[in-house]
């Protein structure tokens, strides 16, 4: 649940449905919510206080998420919510009907949804819902009706099934046939996949044969989902089929997926074999999964072998894009600058529509760094921006530009310039905090990278926002994120979004004025560098928890708000594909480690969505890493990647001065995160600090302890 306005709520004073254990509970999804709601409802009930209505329908509606739907109906149709809030708690009573087995019932509350003034967003799942309960409740033809305009507004796996089974209970059997054939292709690995195949070759007249090509789309799909034995299932349908030496190529490719994924190794290269056997665009292919394996499997002698044998082999194709690409960016690691420059030269030469072009010359200039070839080095930075000048690399060449002269002997009046000129054109970017170190280290001034601080505005809560209060205070806090969502999608312009952004900061939505921000205020706040712009996208967020956090384990506050900065954009409920948690973006493994540590009991996994605790164990962890480390980038590196990547990668590398030392770190997504969160420390230390702390940042690596935390 994104919706932590009543955080805010709390601190202004505002009165609330709920007590702010119980909206804490239910926001963190604990096992005791539903408890805790009817508890206080009961004792509301009981005073006859105001509240009553809204606290039943949260009762309610937990009531339903928990499996009582009869419970759900009896508390919903009790007492009626506040007129606000009205249309949400029809919905809802007409969830807990149709879940009850009244889907009649259920209808005519869905139905009086559309009939209020409901939000769009609420409009549109009722008429999902009602589709599907008048098609429990018999009537296929009002409910084709209501799905047709469904689907067609939103094609999802569900409302597609629903749509195919009221066109066939409504005698358009020909829908019914394209419909169930869409979620057959489309959603294999879901439930209604395997529904929508069951009525196609069972339940149609004449039952459908599917071929090669919805075959191998279910399979794609199914290997694409993880459930690589059902793409192979898939595949096996096809063993009597006559297929042509293009389409077995094809089949034998995804098997080879599918056996690597396995761990069958044997069967994947004779797959392989059999897929080079076909058109070059799958052969290629063929080669590029083998090339790709040795890469992630930190080969990369080999690695760079078969990259190289792509290039050569397949030059009009993507997979000879890619060889040559990773061929030079395996020479440049392995410390071979001189190869490094002739690989990418002709990658240069050989895909000029490359869309990693700009990226391959960044990577010969930075060849040439290493090689102390800095007038080479600025002529293919030079290239870069007359080929590329809106690349995103701009401003990293126009740094390397000025420090290549400084490593060439440049003197200060030459280079003060061209370092100022980086921290105009990219004021909130790495290289202009580097350009800022370098002035400093030239005795020359540095200019203010931002005239202002970011600046709050006091302006009064827009209209809209009105409802997502309201349901906030209800506990329902889903549907508050989906109505903040829409109406921040409706924004069309900076003027729109700006005092929009301030009211989400002002009720202590960060994430979501963030979200703003980045689609709307960019160029106000770094073209223009207007104060007010930059407020949303630096917001001191959650201050109370990460200023006592940092006292408390003694690390720089302004690193642990760089780090969520980066980690969530501040949002508490993000959950990464790796399962990492909240704010600080915490894995419930690594959690558990920092219980230990602290002394604390072990967290449930839900816990880490809670501020508090997720900032609590996010500066400790960060401190721990300070202790280790000793600097900034290698901190960040080491929470991004690991202390033990963050380790191997200083005894590598640590005789490479810190901006050096940067641009080589191996992982590319590593380099990024290094780059945005020391660049945001720093800002963060220029917007806020009181200047006796000022960010001090050496130049060289420094060498970790070899104790500390490791995990």
């Amino acid at each position: 649940m994104s919706w932590s306005g009543w955080v805010a709520g709390v601190v202004a004073g505002m009165s609330l449905g709920q007590s702010p254990t119980a909206l804490e509970a239910v926001r963190l999804h604990k096992p005791d919510a539903a408890a805790l709601a009817r508890a206080e409802l009961t004792a509301c009930a009981a005073k006859k206080c105001d509240d009553v209505g809204r606290l039943a329908l949260l009762a309610g509606t937990l009531a339903l998420s928990d499996g009582q739907p009869a419970e759900a109906r009896e508390l919903l149709v009790a007492w009626p919510a506040p007129p606000l809030l009205a249309p949400y708690h029809a919905f809802y009573l007409g969830q807990a009907r149709f879940y009850a087995g009244d889907a009649a019932g259920a209808a005519e509350d869905f139905a009086r949804v559309l009939e209020s003034k409901a939000p769009v967003e609420l409009t549109a799942r009722a008429r999902a819902r009602l589709g599907e309960s008048l098609l429990k409740a018999g009537k296929p033809q009002d409910a084709a009706q209501v799905l047709e305009t469904a689907a067609k507004a939103s094609p999802t796996v569900e409302l597609l099934y629903q749509r195919a089974l009221a066109r066939g209970g409504s005698g358009n059997r020909a829908g019914q046939r394209a419909d169930m054939m869409t979620v057959a292709l489309r959603f294999p690995a879901h439930p209604y996949g395997d529904e929508a195949m069951a009525w196609l070759t069972e339940g149609s007249t004449p039952p459908v044969k599917l071929g090669y090509t919805e075959r191998t789309t279910r399979a794609d799909r199914f290997l694409d989902a993880g459930a690589t034995q059902r793409g192979l299932d898939e595949l096996a349908t096809l063993d009597k089929v006559k297929l042509d030496k293009a389409q077995a190529a094809r089949v034998a490719l995804l098997r080879a997926k599918a056996w690597f994924a396995l761990g069958r190794t044997e069967a994947a290269e004779k797959a392989l074999a059999l897929a080079r056997k076909g058109p070059a665009a799958v052969a290629a292919q063929a080669d590029l999964l083998v090339a790709r394996r040795a890469l992630k499997s930190d080969d990369n002698a080999q690695a760079r072998t078969l990259m190289a044998a792509l290039d050569k082999k397949y030059p009009s194709q993507p997979a000879g894009d890619e060889g040559a690409f990773f061929a030079g960016w395996l020479d440049l690691q392995a410390g071979r600058f001189a190869d490094a420059v002739q690989s990418f030269t002709a990658f240069e030469t050989r895909y000029p529509r490359s869309r990693q072009r700009d990226e391959g010359m960044w990577f010969r200039a930075l060849a040439h760094l290493r090689q102390e070839e800095y007038a080479k080095a600025r002529a293919a930075l030079d290239a870069l921006l007359t080929a590329y000048p809106k690349s995103n690399m701009g401003p990293q060449a126009r740094y390397w530009m000025a420090r290549s002269r400084e490593l060439d002997g440049a003197k200060a009046d030459t280079l003060g310039p061209a370092y100022e000129a980086v921290i105009t054109s990219a004021p909130a970017s790495f290289y202009a905090l580097m350009a800022n170190e370098r002035l400093k280290a030239l005795s020359l001034k540095t200019p203010a990278h931002f005239p202002q601080p970011p600046q709050m505005l006091k302006l009064p809560r827009p209209p809209e926002l009105e409802l997502a209060v309201e349901l906030t205070r209800a506990g329902l806090f889903r549907d508050a994120t989906e109505e903040v969502e829409a109406h921040a999608a409706r924004l069309r312009s900076a003027d729109q979004a700006l005092p929009f952004a301030h009211a989400l900061l002002g009720l202590g939505e960060y994430g979501h004025a963030h979200a703003v921000a980045a689609r709307h205020l960019w160029g106000r706040a770094f073209g223009a560098r207007a104060p007010e712009a930059l407020a949303p996208f630096y917001p001191r967020a959650f201050a109370t928890a990460v200023e006592g956090a940092a006292t408390q384990h003694q690390v720089d506050p302004y690193l642990v708000w760089a780090i969520m900065r980066r980690e969530s954009a501040f949002r508490p409920e993000v959950m990464s594909f790796a399962d990492a948690r909240g704010l600080m973006q915490i894995i419930p493994k690594t959690a558990n480690a920092i219980a230990e540590k602290l002394k604390e009991p072990v967290p449930a996994p839900a816990d880490l969505f809670s501020p508090e605790r997720n900032i609590r164990y996010g500066a400790w962890y960060l401190s721990r890493l300070m202790e280790r480390f000793g600097h900034p980038v290698l901190a960040a590196a080491a929470y991004n990647a690991g202390p033990g990547s963050a380790a191997k990668w200083v005894q590598e590398r640590s005789s490479l001065p810190l901006d050096l030392f940067v641009e080589t770190i191996p992982f590319k997504e590593t380099r990024g995160y290094v780059k945005q969160v020391v660049a945001d420390l720093f800002l963060y230390h220029s917007f806020y600090g009181d200047g006796t702390g000022a960010l001090k940042l050496p130049l060289q690596v420094p060498a970790p302890s070899k104790e500390g935390v490791s995990f």
